[in-house]
């Protein structure tokens, strides 16, 4: 018989995508929400759902949230997804049915969106994100952002099906989510990583060239265009915040 699998998901205000998220997870015997402090209906929403127990939580770094909501499932099997993505019924039927090992962790195939349009370049390529492990032999690194989940000891493996990743309506977006990263960026590596202005500047002009031309955002016309300029500068402002934070960290000390 298949091991029992508890779903894992982070929340902030995620009332767009989450119906249609957690719609996929039906046929899951427990999600575990853990909401960051909501002013929208997706408590509500979530609620509306007979499988899915919320918990609330401050924000505390995305490796530590992640672990946190593990903590609060029954099973040991944690399939880990975003707010904002939806699982193909060829996964789901994958995932369930599957002879799960506890000593590997499992990576599926991530189609990246934005808006409704399917974007396979500038940084945003189709890639293989691990999500579904067992809690007694791996987890979540404890890193605020870019966390990931540990494979030392365990072994990879690939499941059939897809992952659609809904993360940018718009522009407004981008540029929100840019800052915001940025800023958890800085404060990640104040003190411990060394920055200045012309180290931004440089790694601003050089995410631009590799998204927009090395990895083919111009084949999306405005689309690529914009994606490829956030992606710039998010990458600016990463080493500048960092910089400044350095800077501000030094003169009180």
């Amino acid at each position: 018989m298949p091991a029992p699998i508890s779903v894992t998901i982070l929340a902030k205000n995620s009332q767009e995508y989450l119906p249609a998220c957690l719609s996929a997870l039906a046929s899951f015997p427990e999600i575990i929400l853990l909401d960051n402090g909501s002013t929208d209906d997706t408590v509500a929403i979530a609620q509306t759902f007979a499988n899915v127990r919320v918990f609330h939580s401050p924000f505390i770094g995305f490796g530590p949230l992640k672990n946190l909501a593990a903590s609060h499932a029954t099973h040991d099997w944690i399939l880990s997804v975003d707010s904002d993505e939806v699982l193909s019924p060829e996964l789901v039927q994958n995932i369930l049915t599957h002879a799960l090992a506890p000593t590997t962790v499992y990576q599926f195939l991530r189609k990246n969106f934005y808006g409704k349009r399917e974007i396979n370049a500038c940084g945003w390529e189709n890639d293989f994100v691990l999500r579904l492990y067992h809690r007694q032999h791996t987890g979540f690194s404890q890193r605020d952002v870019h966390e990931g989940i540990r494979t030392d000891g365990v072994q990879v493996r690939t499941l059939p099906g897809t992952l659609d990743h809904f993360s940018y309506r718009d522009a407004s977006e981008l540029v929100s989510k840019m800052n915001y990263y940025s800023s958890l960026f800085a404060q990640e590596h104040q003190d411990r990583k060394k920055s200045g202005f012309l180290k931004a500047v440089l790694k601003g002009i050089f995410s631009f060239l590799k998204n927009y031309f090395l990895k083919k955002g111009f084949l999306y016309g405005a689309d690529g265009f914009v994606i490829s300029v956030t992606n710039a500068a998010g990458s600016f402002y990463k080493y500048y915040k960092l910089y400044e934070a350095n800077k501000r960290l030094n003169k009180n000390g």
